[in-house]
């Protein structure tokens, strides 16, 4: 996917194909069939759930982290293994739990005896992909460990700035907040999050398909991941997300996703509206959904396609609306509904 033109090569004639690199649409084809490999492999693992598996695709081509949320069993860590499965990088895991210390996940210094110094013994958040499982079971202090490294791209341990790996993309799940020993993520992490995700109960068909598969399978009660082919190398990411951030957006498609931001801080129902994070994650969705689908400028739909995602943990129910029982999601469906897209 990176360009390249060998120094030594003629100039061509002019009524001759060039040699140079490959075109911008022609790297943007060949990154859309890609995504669409990738979108197939994970397919294989979590039955139904097409909605997800979308919206984690365009979290990783937009360079964004993903926090998904859904009653244990509905396979939230197996989409997870999944994308890591397809992925040539590094990957790691923290099982977040009521103890759990933040040196845990950023890493610590220790003393070492023999050379009577001290050394940094880096965490686990030095990886490609981090899964955070469960992250909603470690008090608030631990939750922000994760704060810096999210939004920074870096640890800072003894005084020392150090970088992570990049690509960088955390994705972490947690059971519903109304489940015993749980603790409601801090809102200005929450914000670090690119998009919240919502794992459903499967159709019954669907669900039909994944008893039959998994009592197929040897392991007790989940898919195996194993059989997944890795797609995708940490430099084939890096150039994906380069890919879609050059992607053609017009100016009204760029208006229309800042008014739909903007238009949560005043919507009657909602107490609290997005931040300008809002509005930048609605961009990039855009821009990631259309390299997903393959067209080479961003629509209006792509920007409303990832929008519900962006917004729902950014914005806060009033209490009156909470008391007769309408959800956030139905909130911004009427929002998105009445802001009007333009007509390209």
């Amino acid at each position: 996917m990176s360009e390249h033109t060998p120094e030594s090569t003629p100039a061509a004639p002019e009524h001759a194909p060039s040699a140079a690199a490959p075109s911008a649409s022609s790297q943007r084809q060949r990154a859309s069939q890609m995504l669409q490999a990738l979108r197939g492999e994970l397919q294989k693992a979590l039955i139904g759930q097409q909605a997800v598996i979308d919206d984690v695709v365009t979290a990783l081509v937009a360079g964004g982290h993903v926090l998904i949320e859904g009653v244990p069993g509905l396979g939230k860590t197996l989409l997870v293994r999944a994308l890591a499965r397809c992925f040539g990088g590094e990957f790691a895991r923290i099982q977040f739990t009521p103890d759990l210390m933040p040196s845990d996940v950023t890493g610590h210094a220790v003393y070492d005896m023999q050379s009577e110094q001290f050394k940094l013994r880096k965490g686990p958040v030095f990886t490609n992909l981090l899964l955070a499982d469960e992250i909603n079971r470690a008090p608030a202090k631990t939750q922000a460990a994760l704060l810096e490294v999210m939004q920074e791209r870096q640890v800072t341990l003894e005084g020392r700035a150090l970088a992570v790996p990049q690509p960088f993309l955390v994705l972490a799940t947690q059971n519903p907040i109304e489940q015993e020993g749980t603790y409601p993520l801090p809102e200005a992490e929450l914000d670090r999050f690119m998009l919240k995700l919502k794992i459903d109960y499967p159709q019954a068909s669907e669900e039909l398909e994944l008893v039959r598969q998994v009592t197929r399978s040897a392991k007790a009660d989940m898919l195996d991941v194993a059989p997944l082919r890795a797609l995708l190398q940490a430099k084939d990411i890096l150039a994906m997300q380069r890919i879609a951030s050059d992607l053609p957006i017009d100016e009204q498609v760029l208006d229309y996703a800042v008014r739909v931001a903007r238009a949560t801080r005043s919507w009657p129902g909602l107490a609290m509206g997005a931040g300008p994070r809002a509005s930048i994650a609605l961009v990039r969705g855009g821009r990631a959904r259309a390299l997903l689908r393959g067209g080479d400028f961003v629509l209006p739909d792509d920007i409303k396609g990832c929008a519900l995602a962006v917004l729902r943990h950014r914005v806060r129910l009033s209490p009156e609306l909470d008391i007769e029982g309408l959800s956030v999601d139905q909130v911004l469906q009427q929002l998105l509904d009445q802001v009007a897209a333009p007509r390209l």
